[in-house]
């Protein structure tokens, strides 16, 4: 299969609602499992559909730490790829960057 055709990328608007304990990898990375939820709105069949979803996510490495700081109810710009849950049961968010969300008031 062509690279070009294996594109797995997500950006999602959404906010953390559940956050474990700072775990360790068995290579000694810093893991940080999250519950992110998102609500909006999208376009489907030429109709807008409202969204509201939560999605099991990781963090690994420093990004783990950083989020600790991260407040709940602040909405953010995820990054990253999904990847099959360890135990085969479903898809996990793997956070690779992620920004403060834009502000609807700003211009």
């Amino acid at each position: 299969m062509p690279a070009e055709a294996s594109v797995n990328e997500l950006t999602l608007s959404a906010r953390w609602v559940e956050r474990a304990a700072l775990r360790y990898t068995p290579a000694g990375l810093p893991a940080l499992d999250l519950t992110l939820e998102h609500c909006g709105e999208a376009v489907e069949a030429g109709k807008p559909r409202k969204v509201e979803m939560r999605i099991r996510a990781v963090a690994i490495g420093p990004l783990a730490q950083q989020l600790l700081g991260l407040p709940s109810e602040s909405p953010a710009l995820w990054s990253g790829f999904l990847a099959a849950a360890r135990n085969g049961k479903g898809v996990v968010f793997h956070i690779t960057g992620v920004s403060p969300a834009a502000s609807p008031t700003s211009t």
